[in-house]
């Protein structure tokens, strides 16, 4: 048994689809477009098998924490890229496009080398070795 893939809702589906292509060397499938129900989505295939489905529809709400704690739920997706310095190099492209670096690049005390990026939608990504 293996996952098959990993879907998220999100309001900038295009935005989204460029940060994956862009950042993790990834691969968009066709917009797939439903007009009945308004909904669109694009597969996200990685080199390892793994895809992300990116789902875009109409009334989709924001979950906000206001204080920045942890909710219930998924809480990150983590890439692996290889290296240290790989995961360097990618943190610190990601921060002078502008994006948010939450944590990192460390070492932390499981053992992992890693960092932590906030995506278009403030989705947490963690980049490993």
């Amino acid at each position: 048994m293996r996952i098959e893939h990993i879907a998220m809702w999100t309001n900038q589906l295009e935005q989204m689809r460029e940060f994956y292509v862009r950042y993790f060397h990834a691969k968009a499938g066709s917009k797939y477009q439903n007009t009945a129900k308004h909904f669109e989505s694009y597969f996200i295939s990685f080199s390892s098998g793994a895809r992300l489905e990116l789902m875009s529809g109409p009334d989709l709400c924001e979950v906000k924490n206001e204080n920045g704690e942890p909710s219930v739920g998924y809480t990150h997706v983590s890439y692996a890229c290889g290296s240290e310095a790989g995961v360097d190099e990618l943190i610190e492209r990601m921060r002078k496009d502008g994006y948010r670096v939450e944590d990192g690049p460390r070492h932390t005390g499981d053992g992992y080398y890693e960092g932590v990026v906030l995506d278009p939608d403030g989705n947490r990504i963690e980049i490993t070795v």
